[in-house]
């Protein structure tokens, strides 16, 4: 019986280590400029502000002799850091993740989920909250890692990130926690579009559920839009919309939560303007709205979550 179940076992590892490549295939297809026999390139950005690339390799999984063995993966990873090592790293057993090492172990590299892991010497050292960072397909040249929050993404020249962000809509003791990315003073000179405008990424710890209509004060106007369950690449969205007005300002909030994040998360565009109609004429020009939503989107397609 006892044999059987070493067979199942190991069954089951081999099972895991087929999936485990699947999932990194499927995170980033290789590239034009992908070296021979690459299967996959993937970037990780860590604590630091260091960084990881990695170049993984095929290889022929090896079945032992001995059935109550467990097969042996024949990929590999090529591994550059920012410190400017690099090393070719062998493929190893392993029932949770990619796992590659050097020969003697002292430096292991563990792919998990949109996340990894460096031991050197069985130790965390110098790369700390390593997440995978999505290419820049143009325009958003800056990185914006966070540990504390499992997340990375992208955004354009001028932005000012904010670290300390809380949202206050909802009255003392009921703060959401994130990050906000305020956009640069160029989209605003001389146009009625708001300096405080911004994106940010937010959560919402302990929940059972996660949608749009727990980061937003939805008022009566609004509510009658409700929440809508959209998909776009492959990423499903709980949306919802709120806009509000007082004294010649006008204020459009957009948020977009990811169903099945613990803690809850979400991405909210805020849209502060004033009324165009109310500047003397010839003095601004009417902000470019869709060029702002565009802008949003981009960063949004660039976020990654390690949960």
């Amino acid at each position: 019986m006892k044999k059987y179940q070493k067979r199942f076992m190991w069954s089951g590892v081999f099972f895991v280590i087929a999936l485990s490549f699947s999932i990194v295939h499927w995170i980033k297809a290789p590239t034009k400029n992908t070296p021979s026999g690459v299967y996959n390139q993937i970037s990780y950005i860590c604590n630091e502000n260091k960084t990881i690339d990695a170049n993984f390799y095929e290889g022929k999984t090896i079945l032992p002799v001995n059935k109550d063995e467990p097969p042996i993966p024949g990929g590999s990873a090529d591994i550059k850091l920012s410190d400017g090592r690099e090393m070719n790293l062998k493929q190893t057993i392993s029932a949770d993740g990619v796992r590659y090492a050097n020969p003697d172990e002292s430096f292991i590299f563990w792919s998990k989920g949109n996340g990894a892991l460096v031991l050197e010497n069985n130790q965390e050292k110098s790369y700390i909250g390593c997440i995978i960072v999505k290419a820049d397909t143009g325009g958003l040249s800056k990185v914006y890692q966070n540990n504390e929050m499992q997340f990375s993404l992208r955004y354009g020249d001028g932005y000012i990130v904010d670290q300390s962000y809380k949202y206050q809509a909802f009255g003392p003791g009921k703060d959401i926690n994130g990050v906000k990315f305020t956009i640069p003073a160029t989209m605003v000179t001389g146009t009625n579009l708001s300096t405080d405008s911004y994106i940010s990424v937010e959560q919402i710890p302990k929940t059972e559920k996660c949608t749009a209509d727990m980061f937003l004060q939805i008022n009566a106007e609004n509510k009658n839009q409700g929440v809508k369950e959209i998909t776009e690449n492959d990423m499903i969205y709980s949306l919802a919309t709120n806009i509000d007005a007082a004294a010649g300002n006008r204020y459009e909030e957009t948020v977009y939560a990811l169903p099945g994040t613990n803690p809850c998360t979400a991405i909210r565009y805020f849209i502060h303007y004033g009324v165009f109609e109310n500047y003397p004429a010839g003095t601004i020009k009417e902000f470019d709205k869709q060029a702002i939503l565009n802008q949003f989107d981009k960063i949004r397609s660039t976020l990654v979550i390690n949960q």
